[in-house]
């Protein structure tokens, strides 16, 4: 069976959705209708299209292909994703961690790590914890294109993997020739991993003047 390929916008980039560092990127959080969709399977591609908010429509943010499906439970328990906890006194890459979720004694309520989508004082955001683990899986790639600030613009030819739906989510009505070429350009114009950071880590970066 042919890969399928998925689109969403993305409206912010901290390194956390997706989270691209290590030898793994992981889409843990966020995007629950497309972590939940059973038409997802294991060698379809997602690629993470710039949006208005970030002032760079049509551009490409990232392409992974799903290598594994995993529940929070086993994400939070393997010993290849335990880098992948945040830590709020590490770097910035450490501080965006996505393993986030296990499940406390009894295994009848879920915890929340102090991350990006915690309350600013470290306690649970029900919001976040309800819509992250409706995702019900974390998608696993060890095949991506990470470009983050240093993201480009699609070539007009392909820009139908971008899809026209307003919310931006594009299913597998993606046509797979186009997203096939697609792919096959990206591979003969950039290597596989990581060609940039996170577009938002700029915010951390700003400098004030002080008099």
């Amino acid at each position: 069976m042919s890969a399928k390929y998925y689109s969403y916008r993305l409206d912010h980039d901290y390194g956390f959705a997706p989270n691209p560092f290590g030898a793994y990127c992981t889409l843990a959080n966020c995007m629950p209708r497309l972590r939940i969709n059973n038409n997802l399977q294991l060698g379809d591609w997602i690629f993470g299209i710039g949006s208005k908010v970030l002032k760079n429509e049509f551009h490409l943010i990232y392409a992974m292909q799903v290598n594994e499906k995993i529940t929070f439970e086993e994400y939070w328990g393997d010993k290849r994703f335990q880098y992948k906890k945040p830590s709020n006194n590490g770097s910035l890459k450490k501080i965006h961690g996505d393993n986030i979720y296990y499940l406390k004694s009894g295994k009848s309520e879920w915890g929340q790590l102090q991350s990006l989508h915690s309350n600013a004082d470290g306690s649970i955001n029900q919001a976040h914890l309800k819509k992250d683990l409706s995702g019900k899986y974390i998608l696993v790639s060890t095949n991506f294109f990470y470009f983050g600030e240093n993201h480009f613009e699609i070539p007009d030819e392909f820009k139908g993997i971008c899809g026209n739906n307003p919310r931006g989510y594009a299913g597998p009505s993606i046509d797979k020739i186009v997203g096939g070429d697609f792919l096959n350009w990206l591979d003969q114009n950039y290597r596989l991993g990581i060609h940039g950071d996170p577009i938002n880590w700029s915010d951390y970066r700003q400098t004030k003047l002080f008099i």
